[in-house]
């Protein structure tokens, strides 16, 4: 059995699910299918998660929603038309909508998490619905009965290990399952999402639970590529990376797959194909096992950049010499709930690099003036719009001169380097630089490796 999840741009109206459809069952393997919720149909066009998201704070502040309700049971209202449905399903999708709305709680974040994950929940239960119109044996899957069980983190969830077993028993259907992708439900039975684009997150969780013979993730591309397009013009296509290669740059903004899509296929050594909706007949880029990787002919494969990073860089005399150090600047993040990305050090200093989005609301001056006080430092400045680019490749450990080659690039396009990490596996080499200066670095670095 095959796991096959489709994102927004391919389920954006009725004539991409129709396209959705006909790949679904052009394959009898393809049993377990995982959807997310309408993307854009165009490109000015809403999420119907972005609405979903203004309905719920609209909701949650008083305020009147009948006109932003409407317009989203519009979205599905034409796609049911546009694939010759009846009301029925429609008028399901409103009774939903009003539903969780009118649900009742303190939490801003559980309300949220409640009306986002509306978007994947009835477009799942609206496709399975159109095939069984068609006379095809399919059955729309709450995750709940399912057995998708997450941590009560609403808006960041993680999959319980506990969930495995109960998702395993959908390999004994033999229908074609309609899934909705980017939620759960928590132990106590509240509606829980992974983090935004966690419908392949989903897909990557069922995959290993049933012990597919491949993930196929479609989207509109038709290859993984070495760059971003909208910075590169035409970049170089990658037919195959390993899940070390795909997770490091998915980790520093490679939008095609979700960070911790791969974490649960890895472990079980389940091979990943990137497929494109509107050109099925591409081969894709297949992620694969190391050990299933043929030998690297490039020493990179790969550059990718994100934005909205900030480096709280911490100086004392002689701090190599403190034992628990490290420990206690590392409990002080803890107790703020900040995640640290790197964390470089020298003899004296240690810099530590964290996203901004995490040390909003006043967190950030708070832990500065923890560090003051309780590690008795001689200082500690922040270092805010920084951008964090990876350079990756297995090819890296067997090739002299690459960080050189690197820093060369960057000099001669007068781009300062803030950091260099690189880590012991010697897949990946990170620089940090001005947020202005990422787009000019991945030019210099793709003209450096792939030109």
């Amino acid at each position: 059995m095959k796991v096959i999840k489709f994102g927004g741009s391919s389920l954006a109206d009725a004539k991409q699910i129709l396209k959705v459809c006909k790949i679904i069952l052009s394959d009898d393997e393809r049993r377990l299918v995982v959807v997310s919720a309408p993307g854009k149909r165009y490109s000015d066009d809403k999420k119907v998660t972005d609405m979903l998201i203004s309905l719920a704070d609209a909701s949650y502040n008083g305020q009147n929603t009948d006109v932003i309700l409407d317009e989203i049971v519009e979205r599905y209202a034409s796609i049911s038309r546009n694939l010759g449905l009846d009301n029925k399903i429609i008028n399901l999708i409103r009774e939903d909508l009003v539903s969780r709305i009118n649900t009742k709680t303190e939490s801003y974040n559980k309300f949220v998490d409640l009306l986002k994950a509306a978007g994947e929940d009835n477009n799942a239960k609206l496709i399975a619905y159109y095939l069984q119109s068609k006379g095809v044996n399919a059955e729309y899957v709450n995750p709940k009965d399912a057995g998708m069980i997450l941590t009560d983190e609403f808006g960041n969830a993680q999959v319980l290990p506990s969930s495995y077993d109960k998702l395993s028993e959908l390999a004994n259907r033999d229908t074609i399952m309609i899934f909705p992708g980017f939620f759960g439900y928590s132990e106590s039975g509240e509606v829980v999402t992974f983090s935004r684009g966690g419908s392949d997150v989903t897909g990557g969780v069922l995959a290993a639970a049933i012990k597919a013979s491949v993930y196929e993730n479609f989207t509109d591309v038709d290859f993984v590529y070495a760059a971003n397009p909208n910075l590169i013009d035409n970049p170089f296509p990658i037919p195959l990376f390993t899940y070390e290669e795909m997770q490091e740059l998915s980790y520093a903004g490679f939008s095609v797959l979700h960070e911790e899509a791969l974490a649960p296929v890895y472990k079980v050594g389940i091979p990943v194909n990137i497929r494109n909706t509107n050109n099925p007949d591409a081969k894709g880029t297949m992620i694969v096992p190391g050990k299933m990787a043929p030998k690297p002919t490039l020493p990179v494969v790969g550059i990718a950049c994100d934005k909205g990073f900030l480096t709280l860089h911490v100086h004392k005399y002689m701090m190599n010499r403190e034992i628990g150090f490290g420990r206690k600047l590392l409990q002080i993040l803890e107790e703020n709930g900040v995640p640290f990305e790197h964390m470089p050090s020298g003899m004296d200093s240690i810099s530590i690099i964290m996203r901004e989005k995490h040390c909003a609301n006043g967190i950030l001056e708070k832990m500065i003036e923890e560090i003051k006080t309780t590690l008795n430092v001689d200082s500690v400045v922040a270092e805010k719009n920084q951008a964090i680019l990876m350079l990756v490749g297995r090819g890296m450990t067997k090739s002299v001169g690459v960080a050189t080659r690197a820093t060369a690039a960057f000099s001669k396009s007068g781009i300062n380097i803030r950091m260099i990490n690189q880590g012991s596996s010697e897949v990946s080499i990170m620089f940090g630089v001005e947020e202005s200066d990422a787009k000019a670095a991945v030019v210099a670095l793709y003209n450096e490796f792939f030109n």
